[in-house]
């Protein structure tokens, strides 16, 4: 059992990916590749889904960090100190989080999604790296934006030599929202001509667009940006979408990993 990933080229000592639905052993709407346990998939699964990306990874469980996001804007550094927490005081550390930040090597943090927008960012400079998860509500307080800010604060990071990469997720051709979702992004200042559409029934939102304008904002080159060509929804055989599956499906893992020099 090997599970297929999506890799994205951010640098030499730098693994960053996406988990695809194959390769894995989950079942159903979970089928079959899931590491998420906050979305109702079988233990035993899950279980062995990430025993097997440990594998493919070369990283030992415990350096595998996976927040539980709800949809805020909390960026946590993950230091030596998290990493030796007994299990369940880990989890309590990392409830209520969205962004991942560290500096440490073989140290894979991630974040999980299904249609929201996950980004990864890296400062080879300083050997720090990111991990958020940007669904909508995250997009409109921008979390990309504070992640970039954190990385500032905490290893001094420059934000003009940032590379990011925005993964698969919801496309303006499938994110149809209602008029308060849209009213949310007007009245937080947002480019409506630049990141919103109206088709004939309802407005659309273009959320990859939101945060790479947003990375833009913060500093990093736009050349230094990229973006994955993955609509969730469009291939929600190949990547979990929420919309297609229901929330009681699988998540994709993002994840990115920073390998010590030899």
């Amino acid at each position: 059992m090997t599970p297929q990933l999506y890799y994205y080229d951010m640098g030499p000592q730098v693994t960053a990916f996406s988990t695809t639905r194959h390769g894995g052993c989950s079942i159903g709407n979970y089928a079959s590749f899931n590491i998420n346990r906050y979305c109702g998939d079988d233990e035993s699964h899950i279980a062995a889904n990430r025993q097997a990306l440990l594998q493919v990874l070369n990283v030992s469980d415990e350096r595998l960090v996976m927040p539980h996001q709800t949809h805020e804007t909390r960026v946590l550094p993950v230091d030596e100190v998290l990493l030796t927490m007994p299990m369940e005081e880990r989890q309590a550390v990392l409830e209520g989080v969205d962004a991942l930040v560290t500096d440490l090597s073989d140290v894979c943090i991630g974040v999980s999604t299904a249609d929201c927008i996950p980004v990864l960012l890296s400062d080879d400079e300083h050997h720090a790296i990111a991990a958020v998860h940007a669904g909508w509500r995250g997009t409109v307080q921008r979390i990309v934006e504070k992640a970039v800010q954190t990385m500032v604060s905490v290893y001094g990071t420059r934000p003009e030599q940032l590379v990011a990469q925005i993964g698969p997720g919801i496309s303006l051709d499938s994110f149809e929202v209602g008029d308060e979702v849209r009213e949310a992004f007007r009245n937080e200042g947002f480019d409506m001509l630049a990141i919103s559409k109206r088709y004939p029934a309802k407005w659309h939102i273009d959320l990859p667009e939101c945060n790479r304008l947003q990375l833009m904002t913060a500093g990093v080159p736009e050349q230094n940006i990229r973006c994955a060509d993955v609509c969730t929804y469009q291939q929600h055989n190949d990547f979990f979408s929420a919309r297609r599956l229901g929330i009681r499906s699988g998540r994709i893992f993002t994840g990115i990993v920073r390998h010590e020099s030899h």
